[in-house]
């Protein structure tokens, strides 16, 4: 029951929509094979189509083909450009990492020979060499 149910309110949406006609047998199919005769060109093939539809179909489909293509292209380039950016992004960050460690490893070398000199200034002070006394600080007036 269910099932003629489900069918009938299916019928009834269909026929709302307007999309029942796909389903029905034209009336006049006598009419339409008597001007297929007369008019060759409108004539239909097996699969239902006209050779005109067949054609706009064709040229509609190499339309789309070149525009998607054109579109694939676009983005391939625009995906090697990105590559590219990338490539370039990371060579710079690596050489500015680079000079940065080396600039760092500068100055703490630096830093080191500056404090190793101050130590052995200090030991010597305190061992009696006065030349190698830091300038006593006078406070300001």
């Amino acid at each position: 029951m269910t099932r003629t149910i489900w069918a009938a309110v299916a019928a009834v949406a269909l026929l709302g929509s307007g999309q029942a006609a796909a389903f029905q047998q034209p009336a006049d199919t006598a009419a339409d094979a008597s001007s297929a005769d007369a008019a060759p060109a409108a004539k239909k093939l097996p699969d239902g189509t006209t050779p005109e539809e067949r054609a706009n179909t064709a040229r509609l489909n190499a339309a789309q083909s070149t525009q998607a293509q054109a579109e694939t292209t676009t983005y391939e380039q625009e995906v090697s450009a990105a590559k590219q950016q990338v490539e370039h992004d990371q060579t710079v960050f690596a050489e500015e990492t680079a000079a940065y460690e080396a600039e760092k490893a500068r100055v703490a070398a630096m830093s080191a020979e500056e404090r190793l000199k101050w130590e052995a200034d200090a030991a010597a002070c305190k061992a009696g060499d006065t030349t190698r006394c830091a300038a006593p600080v006078t406070p300001p007036r």
